[in-house]
């Protein structure tokens, strides 16, 4: 076999992959309700989804002599703005109150939410 079979062997399996996991994180938009839930599903699921296919894109151009790596620019860009989008997302989400509201922590009820402690809130109110 030569390098060129080999490659479109591992394109076509990385292409396969990669749809399996988009289909998978389609269902999981399509079927979850809550909207935490479902921000889940293709954050997660879709970046290794598109990963793939990239990969698939990178094998390919490599095993037909004119190797090509602006998928990897595309996949660290993707690999960073994903999880970023998606924390902004799950906060709008807490701050309207479309879901149900995260537990209170166990210890210190000012640690990452909304409230205040009271000598910040009379610092406030003097200025």
């Amino acid at each position: 076999m030569t390098p060129q079979i080999i490659s479109t062997y591992l394109a076509g399996l990385s292409l396969i992959i990669g749809s399996g996991f988009v289909v998978v994180g389609v269902i999981g938009l399509l079927k979850f309700n809550d909207p935490m839930t479902r921000l889940h599903a293709p954050t997660k699921v879709g970046t290794v989804g598109i990963g793939m296919l990239l990969a698939a894109s990178i094998v390919h151009s490599y095993g037909i002599g004119e190797p090509s790596t602006h998928e990897l620019l595309i996949m660290a860009f993707l690999f960073v703005t994903a999880p970023i989008s998606a924390n902004f997302i799950a906060k709008v989400n807490i701050h309207r109150r479309a879901c149900e509201t995260p537990p209170a922590p166990p210890e210190d009820d000012t640690w990452s939410t909304l409230n205040v402690p009271e000598g910040n809130i009379e610092a406030d109110k003097a200025t």
